[in-house]
C-alpha cells in the first residue's frame, strides 16, 4: 500500500475503545437469535501488570478491566488479545451465574487482536454449549447483534444494528485483516463479544471509533480461523504478509512513463522488500493468483464487494510463497513472492513482553520499543524537539536492522540522583551512538562493551544534532551502582538476559 494510506490506515485502526451513542434500529429484518446463546457468552475479568516503560525494572500498578468473551469448540474461550494480554489474573463468569472460574490464557496475537482461555474446572462447558460460526461473510446492510458486557451494568447487553462496511486493513503492529463495520453500539467491555448475524456467529467484537458516533468494528470469522489453525499447535506463527510497498496506477502520466495502454491494470511495485527478491521497482503487479487487480490496487470479493488485493495473501499462501503476475517493461511475467511473517523492525514492540534494561552507575539503559516512543509521542512539544535534534527514535521509526544496528538502545529514565551525574542535562530519550568509540549495535552488545572496559573513563556519545558528550569514571560507575540500587529499591541491576550478557553466560559477537 502507499505510505500515506498506511498512515491512514495506521490512525484509524488505533482508534480507542470509547463509548459510541445506541444505534437507531435497523430497517432490515430480523435476525433469529440462538436460544442457547446467552448461556454461552461471558463476561471476562482480567487484572493487568503492563511494562512501566520510562521505569523498566519494574511494572506499572495493576488494573482491573473487564471484556466478553464466547464459547467455541475444544472447551475454550475466545476473546480479544487486549481483553487479557498482559494479565497476571483471569476469570470468567456466565450470565446469570455468580460463580467466577479461572482461566488461563493459552494462544494470543496481538496484532489480529484475538486470544484463547482455556478454564481451570472445564465442567463449565458441560451446560455452555460453543456458539456456531458461519463460514460465509455477511452481506452489507445485514442485520447484525453484538452480544457483550459493556461498562454499566453486570447483565448481557445485545444490541441491534446493521453491516456498513467491510474492509481489508491495518489491524495493531503491522497485522492486516479483513474488518466489519457495523452500527450497533459496541462500548468498553463489549470486546470478545460474538456478533451474531442469522442466527450464527459472523465475528468478534473489538473496537469503536472515539470520533465518530455508531461506528464499531468487529474481526470476521475468516480471520478467527486463520489464528484458531495457527494456534493448533500450540504456538502462533503469524498471518503471510506482503512487505513491498506499493502504489496505485491511476494517474495518466504514471501510465504514460510506464509505457501502457488501458489494457493494463494493476498496482505498480513503489519498493520492494528485498532488493534480490522476485518483484522490481516499476513492477505492474496484474494479477494474484487467477484475480485480476485493478489500477487502485483492489479485487472483487462477489458483485459488490472490493477489498486491497493484499487480502488474497492469506488465501492463497502456500509454503510461504503466493503467485504473481506482473508486467514488466511491458511484458508479462509469473513469479513467486514469498509471504513471510511481519516485517523486522529498528524499533518493534514488545510483542507482549516486558523491556530489557541495564543499570550502570545513575543511567538506565533500554532497548527503545514502539511503546516507549508511542509514550514519548503523548508530549507532542518534547517529541518535536526529539525530531528538531535528529533523534533516531524519530527518524528512523520505520527502518529495518541492519549490520550497524539491530535495535536502538535509549536512556529510559532520568538519571538518578548521584555526583556522578552533577552538571550533565538530562538525558532522557537520548539515544547512544557510541561508548568509547565503540559503535553500539544492541542492548547486548553495550552491557558487553561496558564489562569488557579496561579505560579509566567512559565516554557516551549521542546520536543526535548538539547535546552533550558524557564522560563517566569507570571504577566509580561500578561502585555507584550498588548505591543506586539500593536507594531506589531496585532488586536487579539488569533484566534476566542482559544479566546474563554481563555475567558472560550469553557471548556476543565484537
Amino acid at each position: 500500500m502507499t505510505i500515506i494510506r498506511i498512515i491512514a490506515a495506521a490512525l484509524l485502526a488505533a482508534a480507542s475503545f470509547t463509548a459510541c451513542a445506541q444505534a437507531p434500529a435497523a430497517a432490515a429484518a430480523p435476525a433469529v437469535i440462538p436460544a442457547n446463546l446467552e448461556n454461552s457468552v461471558v463476561k471476562v475479568f482480567t487484572t493487568m501488570r503492563r511494562p512501566d516503560l520510562f521505569k523498566p525494572w519494574s511494572k506499572a500498578a495493576p488494573q482491573d478491566i473487564t471484556g466478553s468473551g464466547v464459547v467455541i469448540e475444544g472447551k475454550r474461550i475466545l476473546t480479544n488479545a487486549h481483553v487479557v494480554g498482559y494479565a497476571s489474573r483471569v476469570e470468567i463468569q456466565a450470565s446469570q451465574s455468580g460463580d467466577k472460574i479461572g482461566a488461563t490464557v493459552v494462544a494470543l496475537a496481538r496484532g489480529i487482536d484475538l486470544a484463547v482461555l482455556k478454564l481451570d474446572d472445564e465442567s463449565f462447558f458441560d451446560t455452555h454449549a460453543p456458539v456456531a460460526r458461519t463460514n460465509a461473510l455477511p452481506g452489507v446492510r445485514d442485520a447484525v447483534f453484538a452480544y457483550g458486557y459493556p461498562t454499566g451494568g453486570n447483565s448481557l447487553s445485545i444490541t441491534k444494528g446493521i453491516v456498513s462496511r467491510i474492509e481489508f486493513v491495518n489491524f495493531n503492529f503491522g497485522t492486516s485483516g479483513l474488518r466489519i463495520q457495523i452500527d450497533a453500539a459496541i462500548n468498553p467491555g463489549n470486546s470478545g463479544g460474538p456478533a451474531i448475524g442469522d442466527d450464527k456467529m459472523i465475528g468478534l467484537a473489538y473496537a469503536t471509533a472515539s470520533n465518530a458516533q455508531n461506528m464499531g468494528y468487529i474481526i470476521p470469522n475468516e480471520e478467527i480461523e486463520i489464528f484458531l489453525r495457527d494456534v493448533a499447535d500450540g504456538r502462533y506463527d503469524g498471518k503471510p504478509v506482503m512487505l513491498d510497498y506499493i502504489q496505485t496506477l491511476e494517474n495518466p502520466v504514471l501510465r504514460q512513463f510506464l509505457k501502457v495502454d488501458k489494457t493494463v491494470e494493476g498496482a505498480v511495485v513503489q519498493s520492494p522488500h528485498r532488493k534480490d527478491g522476485p518483484l522490481k521497482e516499476w513492477d505492474i503487479i496484474t494479477h494474484i493468483g487467477d484475480t485480476p487487480i485493478d489500477n487502485q490496487g483492489m479485487v472483487k470479493l462477489g458483485s459488490n464487494l472490493r477489498v486491497r488485493f493484499q487480502y488474497r495473501v492469506q488465501q492463497l499462501a502456500k509454503n510461504g510463497k503466493v503467485p504473481l503476475t506482473v508486467v514488466r517493461a511491458g511484458k508479462p511475467m509469473q513469479v513467486q513472492l514469498p509471504v513471510g511473517g511481519e516485517r523486522n523492525m529498528l524499533i518493534p514492540d514488545l510483542d507482549g513482553g516486558y523491556p530489557s534494561y541495564f543499570i550502570y552507575g545513575p543511567v538506565v539503559f533500554a532497548r527503545a520499543s514502539a511503546e516507549f516512543v508511542g509514550a514519548l509521542g503523548s508530549n507532542l512539544a518534547g517529541f518535536n524537539a526529539l525530531s528538531y535534534l535528529g533523534n533516531p527514535l524519530v527518524t528512523r521509526r520505520g527502518d529495518e536492522p541492519d549490520a550497524q544496528r539491530e535495535e536502538l538502545v535509549v536512556v529510559s529514565a532520568p538519571f538518578f540522583p548521584h555526583k556522578l551525574s552533577a552538571g550533565y542535562s538530562n538525558r532522557f530519550a537520548s539515544v547512544i551512538y557510541s561508548v568509547n568509540k565503540v559503535p553500539v549495535r544492541s542492548l547486548a552488545h553495550l552491557v558487553s562493551v561496558l564489562r569488557d572496559l579496561k579505560d579509566e573513563l567512559v565516554v557516551i556519545h549521542f546520536d543526535q544534532r548538539g547535546g552533550e558528550t558524557i564522560v563517566f569514571p569507570r571504577k566509580e560507575m561500578l561502585e555507584a551502582t550498588e548505591t543506586v540500587l539500593s536507594d531506589n529499591g531496585i532488586r536487579l541491576q539488569g533484566s534476566p538476559d542482559m544479566m546474563d550478557v554481563w555475567n558472560g553466560k550469553t557471548p556476543i559477537k565484537r
